[in-house]
Formats: structure tokens, C-alpha cells, sequence
């Protein structure tokens, strides 16, 4: 795959078919739709493309309120190599991009990268204002030379899948929920840095992660997880929160690894989310804390030793158009 974030360098020696979006979290819907697109491109010998921005738009049109990441930039792109993508742009969304007109922007993606097609959804606009619906990027593609075809959303279990709805159930700290959507289990990943040790006096040594704040993060509570480290999988228990047992410090990600002793400061470690336990919770005794922390971990193995790998059913999955039929996703770790 062909990763790129300046279109004036790219040279192409066939056509392509174009998607454009954020594509963050690379969920379900967003799989469905570039099985299809690779589908038709293989078909017609053409490339499959697509082209998302970093940061998201709202970062630039919504500085105080921007939206926050399921996936960075480094985990979407990895995600969408393993869906056989030919060419990924990401490009820099700033204040120029924002301005630039609809017509300026697809006339320069049909020469630079070749389009031929333009899959959009029916509430997809891009450019200045919002100025390029569908309808009017069907007028431009007629006079420039692509076609643009409509793009049906994924529903699961009565609701479109968004990214949108992904971070809502994130925050309400519905990781399992987040996971049907994905396809795979939410996760944070980073390097394990030195917390205060209490873990550690207390029996249960963590993994801290620094929690970015631009990042999706589940909602403060205690959660069944798999931690990956390396090529190793490790079942877990990780806290999300402020600690208020302590300090009520800054927002922290701990983590528990079952019959796990190794040092890992330094080191890269994922973090993903099975099951939420239960809320943080304060105690007065540390004797109490301890005895809670040891029911969590027996729960945890409990769950954990009847956990089924992805990917899970497909029965509630289908398009927006009922006579649809939806084929099974690969599943993305």
C-alpha cells in the first residue's frame, strides 16, 4: 500500500476508484465499504483509494470542541493496509484546506490520483462551507470526468455504524458495544511509564499508559482487557481513572497483567478493552481495596476463560437497503 500526504508527488499509471472521509476507528461499516470498492476496482483493473485528513476537521472548524480519536493517525493507516488498500492519502486539514472549494479539490484528486469513480454516502460533503454535496459532486464528475456512486451505511442492531455512535458508547464505557461496531476490541496503545508504585505495595503491579487527550478514552471504571505486548497476549485488568482511593490525580490508564512479573517500563503496550466490571469506586481501607482488586481479577479470569475470538456473529448486520446482502468481515486486531 501506498501511503502518502501530498498529491502534487504522486504519479499513477492507472485509474482509480476514490473514497474521502475520516474513516477513524476503520469500523465495521467503513470495512464493508472498501470490500466493495477493492471488489469493483479488481474488477475493472483500476486502483482502490482513499483519502482521509489529520487532524480531523473539527480540530480546525471546532477548536473547542474537537473531536476525539478512536484510532491515531499511525493505527488507521495500519488498519486500512490490512484491507488491501492500493493508495492512502492523509492529508493535513488546515486552514487552507478548509477554504479550498469543492470543485479546486476533486479537480485536483482527478488529475493527481487518476479518479474515475467517487464513492461517497448520501450526507457526504466536502469543500468550503460544505458546498460539495453529492448532487453537486455529480455536476462537477460530469464535466471533469469521474462518476459518483452512493454509499449505503452498515446498520447493526437497528443503528447506522458510525464513528460517531462508537465514541458515544466509548464514554459511557460500553467497550463491548464499541467492539461489535469495530470488528475488533477498542484499545489504547503506548509506552508503559513509571506511576507512583502503589500498585506495586499494594500486590498488583501496573502498566501505567499516559492518556492522550485528543484519544477516545472508555469511560472511568475497571475493565476486563487483553494486553499485548510484543507478539505476546496477556489477559488483564486495567483501571481507567483518577484514582480516588488516593489522589484523584490526573487521568491515568493502569493495568493489571495476570501471572505477568516482568519489568516493561519503556516498552509498547496495547491495551485492549473487553468488558467493563464495574465504576471507580473510593475506599477508605486499603484492606478493602485489596479484597475488591481480588474479586475483579477472578471475575475477569472468569469472563475472560469464556471469551470468543472475532469475529463474532453477523446476524443483526446488514446495509440500509433491506435487499442487500452483507458478506462476513474479515476481523482487524
Amino acid at each position: 500500500m501506498q501511503i502518502i500526504d501530498d498529491l502534487s508527488q504522486v504519479h499513477l499509471d492507472k485509474d482509480t476508484i476514490l473514497t474521502i472521509g475520516a474513516f477513524d476507528g476503520v469500523h465495521r461499516g467503513h470495512q464493508y465499504l472498501i470490500g466493495q470498492l477493492l471488489q469493483k476496482a479488481r474488477r475493472t483493473h483500476r486502483l482502490a483509494g482513499l483519502i482521509t485528513f489529520h487532524p480531523h476537521p473539527s480540530a480546525v472548524l471546532s477548536p473547542g470542541n474537537p473531536t476525539r480519536y478512536i484510532t491515531t493517525p499511525g493505527e488507521k493507516a495500519a488498519l486500512l493496509e490490512r484491507l488491501g488498500l492500493d493508495i492512502v492519502a492523509i492529508l493535513p486539514f488546515n486552514r487552507e484546506m478548509a477554504q479550498t472549494l469543492a470543485r479546486d479539490f476533486v479537480e485536483m484528486v482527478s488529475r493527481q490520483l487518476r479518479m474515475t469513480e467517487l464513492w461517497v454516502g448520501k450526507d457526504f460533503a466536502l469543500g468550503y462551507g460544505r458546498e460539495g454535496t453529492s448532487e453537486v459532486l455529480r455536476a462537477l464528475g460530469k464535466e471533469i470526468g469521474f462518476s459518483v456512486e452512493p454509499i449505503n451505511p452498515l446498520i447493526w442492531k437497528g443503528e447506522v455504524i458510525s464513528s460517531t455512535r462508537i465514541r458515544s458508547l466509548l464514554f459511557r464505557g460500553q467497550v463491548r458495544e464499541a467492539a461489535e461496531l469495530l470488528g475488533r476490541y477498542p484499545s489504547l496503545a503506548g509506552e508503559v511509564v513509571r506511576g507512583a508504585q502503589r500498585g506495586r505495595c499494594l500486590g498488583f503491579p501496573t502498566a501505567n499508559l499516559e492518556v492522550r487527550p485528543e484519544r477516545a478514552v472508555p469511560a472511568n471504571g475497571i475493565y476486563v482487557v487483553y494486553a499485548v505486548l510484543g507478539e505476546e497476549r496477556y489477559e488483564g485488568v486495567a483501571n481507567v481513572g483518577v484514582r480516588p482511593s488516593f489522589d484523584n490525580g490526573e487521568r491515568t490508564v493502569e493495568t493489571y497483567l495476570l501471572d505477568f512479573e516482568a519489568d516493561i517500563y519503556g516498552c509498547d503496550l496495547v491495551v485492549e478493552f473487553v468488558q467493563r466490571l464495574r465504576p471507580e469506586k473510593r475506599f477508605t481501607e486499603i484492606k478493602d481495596l485489596i479484597a475488591q482488586i481480588e474479586k475483579d481479577v477472578i471475575e475477569a479470569r472468569r469472563i475472560l476463560a469464556a471469551e470468543k475470538p472475532f469475529p463474532w456473529p453477523e446476524e443483526a448486520l446488514r446495509t440500509e437497503a433491506p435487499q442487500d446482502k452483507v458478506r462476513p468481515l474479515a476481523a482487524s486486531s
